[in-house]
């Protein structure tokens, strides 16, 4: 289970927050902070019970201090948690900031439910993309690992005839089939033809997210199936 820090001042937007990571599994909330000096005690604390957090979502106008500086700060604990910013700013100078103060995914305010999940979901899969404990990673882990961070409008240009909103909603169904889909059920679940979904899960098997795995033995010609990475 990822723990979670929930950093934002306003009571209302906290519970939302609350409210949404509890949605998402695989994710727990361990506490709510409305100042910095509230989240670095939290987090400070959670690290000496042995429970440190894995997780801050970190909104960036704080009361007492910058969000960005609080994230900084959080990451001179050991082990120090990862960080989503969740902000209304939106000018350069302040992404810029945000990225050298060690901020990971960038949320803007307002958002849904569903870009909300898909931040949460996209993190937990970069989690799982690397080794567990300390283990020494190679390119290839770092690559896929960092890979799992992007999100659709990351993606400097989708090839033609490929929708990113349909490549998220098949990318989700392999992820959550652990023995992998075939093209003709990726379609299904989806709701686009196998053809189509063969399109897709080819492109994503090209770039290194689903792996390809023939299974012989059969009736008719060998058949593919894709599973995540």
């Amino acid at each position: 289970m990822i723990r979670v820090l929930i950093v934002e001042d306003e009571d209302l937007i906290a519970e939302a927050h609350t409210m949404y990571v509890g949605r998402v599994p695989g994710f727990a909330v361990h506490g709510v902070a409305h100042t910095g000096r509230d989240a670095m005690r939290i987090a400070a604390a959670a690290v000496a019970d042995g429970t440190p957090i894995d997780l801050v979502l970190m909104d960036l106008g704080l009361p007492d201090a910058s969000g960005l500086d609080v994230a900084a700060a959080l990451g001179g604990l050991q082990p120090s948690p990862d960080v989503i910013a969740i902000t209304s700013a939106r000018d350069l100078a302040m992404v810029r900031s945000a990225v050298t103060h060690g901020v990971m995914l960038y949320l803007l305010k307002p958002f849904t439910f569903a870009a909300f999940r898909d931040k949460l979901e996209r993190y937990h899969e970069f989690r799982k993309a690397l080794p567990a404990g300390e283990s020494a990673v190679s390119q290839r882990d770092i690559d896929r690992a960092m890979g799992a961070l992007r999100t659709s409008d990351d993606r400097a240009t989708a090839p033609k005839g490929i929708a990113p909103q349909t490549s998220d909603d098949i990318s989700r169904a392999v992820r959550a089939a652990p023995d992998g889909l075939g093209a003709a059920e990726a379609g299904a679940v989806v709701g686009v033809s196998r053809v189509t979904a063969w399109r897709y899960l080819e492109k994503l098997a090209d770039d290194g997210l689903v792996e390809r795995r023939t299974e012989y033995g059969k009736a008719g010609r060998p058949q593919v199936r894709y599973v995540w990475r």
